[in-house]
């Protein structure tokens, strides 16, 4: 038998070892089909992944001020009705973020309307604007009455 019989025999173990070239240029069609498919949505994940950090941050000092201005009754200065007036953040480490809050009175029968001159209402609307580093605004509302 010959010594190179062994490539010429299709069942021989010495035939069997590697890939072969279609194999090769295959696997390497399905890669170059395969990884830009996960790695494009993994790639917007971590892009994306800042935003609920800066949401959750905004809208803790949203309510942080709305926590503030609520714990005045209905005829305290510090409730007066305003136009749109700015606050400094209290809270430490918050570069880039802005406040902003307004106090209106509304009239009884539509809370979320605009707001009116007229005192005799009996209810102030509260609103509390937070603009984020990206420029999103969010907005916090609540509404004061005056008991009798």
């Amino acid at each position: 038998m010959n010594k190179y019989s062994a490539f010429r025999i299709p069942h021989s173990a010495i035939g069997k070892k590697g890939f072969t070239l279609i194999e090769i240029i295959v696997l390497i069609v399905m890669a170059g089909i395969i990884i830009p498919a996960i790695m494009v949505p993994f790639a917007t994940g971590i892009r994306g992944s800042g935003k609920p950090e800066m949401v959750t941050k905004a809208m803790y000092l949203a309510h942080q001020r709305m926590e503030e201005l609520m714990k005045y009754v209905y005829g305290n200065a510090a409730l007066n009705v305003t136009g749109v007036g700015t606050f400094v953040l209290f809270a430490t480490g918050v570069p880039n973020y802005s406040g902003d809050n307004e106090i209106v009175y509304v009239p009884n029968n539509n809370l979320t309307g605009a707001g009116q001159a007229n005192p005799n209402t009996n209810y102030k609307r509260i609103h509390v604007r937070i603009t984020d580093p990206e420029g999103t605004v969010y907005h916090v509302y609540s509404v004061v009455t005056n008991f009798p």
